[in-house]
């Protein structure tokens, strides 16, 4: 796969955007085919148990991912720029730094992961029935969190350096290869969950390995430079993770945001329905990264667009990319939604046999969930603008009240008001809420300029 030539400066930016939104949200896509895959061969081939187990786990899997795209994205934004204002070098030395950091940091994370595993679980709210089955996907799941990182890091560096078609290779690969060892370990070899953990671990560690190995061999823009050690590099290194952290928070606060529907919905069901609801309310969230990452990858194709044109001082183009990214967001939640209400059973049909006793759960609550898609795209869509524009706290304050603040709220209420209806409609009331506010601010901001260009204009 050749290295693209793109002009993010004076190409039209429509075409511009086409160039990079299929290879990034087939991408994004493959990405989020990981964590599917492992909950249908787990639900076909291990039981409904194991698939509620796995869902239990799956803010861990949540976390490192959420770390690899504060990383990438604030590296991307922050790099776009420089690259921008013909600093290279510079560029280089952030992506090199937003590698290393993660790297070391999850490293000495798992190794607190697999050692503390039974806080931990208990902290997800694993039930007493489902702890062993959990813990023996917690533990071969954990050694892989530092090469999800990096696979997700990877990804934004790469498709800045102009190679998104070679990120939709190493992804498709990668989870090409998942694919065919979760077969081979649960069906064949019958390792069950552990098997099921490493066939994820080893597709991400393979996908890293060769981004990693492109940007060593083959960058041109962003190639990789060796890190000093002195006090005054150590300082520099750390405003500039400061800044990227600054920068990306928001894409982890986004998956933040999923571990904690993850585990209020799981509360939830355990609560008022049982160990069948949270079996059935798994497939939602096996469901929900996919669509996450086809709107992360929407907006991560207008990402490098609006920053490099916004570090060139063209806020003209990166408003138009914003616009395209908007439109292309809210069609899709409106067509998957659309899918969900007439396939239903299909979905549900993937992980659960008819005959399971969560299936009926699932088959009634995956088209009240599907609801909240048609907002949620508009919301990461605004969210991803924000973080392009190197405003950091405006994006990180959007996240935290849609996914945290108004979630816990609606995860608190409506189950009281209607039951195992109330959880299903949580997050779409969280979203809808959202979009409803980002509507009435744009209305207020847009009367405001108005009137100032009246009072000027009567000057």
């Amino acid at each position: 796969m050749e290295r693209d030539s793109i002009d993010f400066r004076n190409t039209a930016i429509r075409r511009l955007f086409l160039r990079f939104l299929l290879p990034t949200v087939l991408g994004m896509v493959s990405s989020a085919v990981f964590i599917v895959t492992d909950g249908i061969f787990v639900g076909r081939g291990v039981g409904s148990d194991a698939l509620a187990a796995v869902n239990l786990v799956a803010p861990v899997y949540t976390l490192a991912t959420g770390l690899g795209l504060m990383f990438g994205m604030g590296c991307s934004v922050v790099a776009s720029v420089h690259l921008a204002r013909g600093k290279a070098r510079v560029a280089g030395i952030n992506v090199t730094q937003a590698l290393a950091v993660p790297a070391a940091g999850l490293t000495l994370a798992a190794v607190v992961l697999m050692a503390a595993w039974e806080p931990v679980l208990a902290l997800l709210g694993t039930p007493a029935s489902l702890l062993a089955p959990a813990r023996e996907y917690l533990l071969w799941f954990v050694p892989f969190l530092m090469p999800i990182a990096l696979f997700n890091i990877l990804m934004f560096t790469v498709r800045l350096d102009g190679a998104p078609n070679f990120v939709m290779g190493c992804n498709l690969l990668a989870a090409g290869l998942n694919i065919v060892l979760d077969y081979i370990f649960i069906f064949v070899c019958g390792w069950g969950l552990a098997g099921a953990a490493v066939a994820t671990g080893i597709g991400y560690t393979l996908g890293a390995c060769i981004m990693l190995r492109y940007m060593l061999r083959r960058s041109r823009t962003l190639r990789p430079v060796a890190l000093k050690f002195s006090p005054r590099s150590l300082r520099l290194t750390a405003r500039n993770i400061g800044y990227m952290t600054y920068v990306g928070f928001p894409a982890l606060l986004s998956e933040l945001a999923i571990s904690c529907m993850m585990v209020a919905g799981n509360y939830a069901f355990i609560r008022y329905v049982g160990k069948e609801g949270v079996a059935a309310y798994s497939i939602a969230c096996y469901l929900f990264p996919i669509i996450f990452m086809i709107y992360s990858g929407v907006i991560q194709a207008a990402q490098p667009i609006i920053s490099y044109n916004y570090g060139a001082g063209q806020n003209r183009r990166a408003n138009k990319a914003f616009r395209l990214a908007l439109l292309t967001a809210a069609g899709f939640g409106a067509a998957v939604c659309a899918a969900t209400w007439l396939g239903g059973n299909r979905l549900a049909g993937l992980f659960l046999t008819p005959d399971a006793p969560a299936y009926g759960h699932a088959l009634a609550g995956l088209k009240l969930f599907s609801l909240g898609y048609l907002f949620f795209g508009i919301n990461v869509a605004a969210t991803g603008y924000l973080q392009s524009l190197e405003r950091g706290k405006a994006a990180a304050g959007l996240t935290a009240l849609r996914g945290i603040a108004l979630m816990a709220l609606a995860f608190a209420l409506l189950p009281r008001w209607w039951g195992e209806t109330g959880i299903w409609l949580a997050v779409p009331a969280a979203e809808l809420l959202t979009a409803l506010l980002l509507g009435a601010l744009r209305c207020a901001s847009g009367g405001t300029a108005r009137r100032r260009v009246r009072r000027a204009a009567g000057r």
